[in-house]
């Protein structure tokens, strides 16, 4: 099975998280965390911070490491890479997604997350005030 490697930034603003939702591909119309592949000669957190500038024309601030998650998708295995991160400005521009969305703790479950991104949300959870 075809192995696939990527990172995903938890934009945190306060006590609200940023979510994406894809605009293309199989899973067009689902929620995400921003963030995308690992590309050879980079370490994750290299990865994070082109993938934010690319999808969201932003700079990031990089914390710790929220969450590894091992999916099963039914082409390829994930390894996703979850870190906190801050924005380190307010400006961002959505170059590859069709919406975006600061979600609070009681919004979590609103939309329809990519079924790898489901199993980070109890540890966000944890970690948001209502």
């Amino acid at each position: 099975m075809k192995r696939i490697e990527v990172v995903a930034a938890v934009i945190r603003r306060g006590n609200r998280i940023f979510a994406t939702q894809r605009g293309y591909g199989e899973f067009k119309g689902w929620w995400e965390f921003p963030g995308g592949k690992i590309e050879p000669g980079e370490t994750p957190r290299q990865a994070l911070a082109r993938e934010i500038r690319e999808e969201l024309d932003a700079e990031i601030e990089i914390g710790e490491l929220l969450h590894t998650v091992q999916w099963d998708y039914p082409t390829f295995h994930l390894t996703l890479h979850c870190y906190w991160c801050t924005l380190a400005s307010d400006s961002l521009h959505l170059n590859e997604h069709a919406s975006a969305r600061w979600l609070g703790k009681e919004e979590l479950h609103s939309v329809q997350w990519l079924p790898a991104d489901t199993s980070v949300l109890e540890d966000i959870a944890k970690e948001l005030p209502f």
